[in-house]
């Protein structure tokens, strides 16, 4: 059948089976210890030489220590496209958060004659915070609508453009909620605040 041991994920791979004597590059020896390998690394050398002295021993490594260097690049790509999304999310907070605060710093007055008519500073609280929830799900919907546009214009260039699953998806909706909701914290904490005698005779 296709084997690829070479990649961490399979693809296709040129395999090409031959006797061991017929090796150009040489071949590999797998030694399984229960302690560190590196101190049988030796051992192992000694043994090689006593049945071909010519035969080169090198590159002796940990299955660990190739997995780590095969794995290299996909964790660099995954730091680079982090650190991506964690400047994308900070502006969308301040976004949120400046729209609010301007938003409300505007409702001073409505506030006020909320809160003389007998609102409760909680639910002025609630109605600051849910138009958060609102501007980041809008975001949401926008951006994932967006983003399969921009998968399938992307599919018909390049070859096995993958998708995100369900989970990353929900995961990252539920991300941008708590950071909208967050974000909506201090301008609505700012408007549960509202002096109604300031508020009345704001212009």
């Amino acid at each position: 059948p296709d084997v690829d041991d070479a990649h961490i994920v399979p693809g296709p791979t040129l395999t090409v089976y031959h006797a061991f004597e017929q090796q150009v590059n040489g071949g590999r020896v797998f030694v399984h210890t229960r302690t560190d390998p590196y101190p049988f690394v030796p051992q192992v050398t000694r043994i090689v030489r006593e049945l071909a002295q010519d035969q080169p021993v090198e590159q002796a490594a940990t299955l660990d220590d190739i997995r780590t260097e095969v794995l290299t690049p996909d964790r660099l790509n995954a730091a680079v496209f982090g650190l991506f999304a964690i400047v994308a999310l900070a502006i969308a907070v301040i976004g949120v958060a400046g729209v609010l605060a301007f938003s409300v710093s505007g409702r001073t007055r409505e506030f006020g004659i909320r809160m003389a008519l007998g609102s409760k500073p909680t639910a002025i609280l609630a109605g600051v915070v849910k138009n958060g929830a609102v501007i980041a799900a809008g975001g949401i919907v926008i951006g994932l609508v967006a983003g399969v546009a921009l998968v399938r214009v992307a599919a018909s260039y390049v070859e096995q453009v993958q998708t995100p699953g369900a989970i990353v998806v929900v995961a990252s909706a539920a991300v941008l909620i708590v950071a909208g909701i967050v974000a909506s914290a201090i301008p609505a904490a700012r408007a549960a605040r509202t002096n109604v005698i300031e508020a009345l005779r704001a212009e």
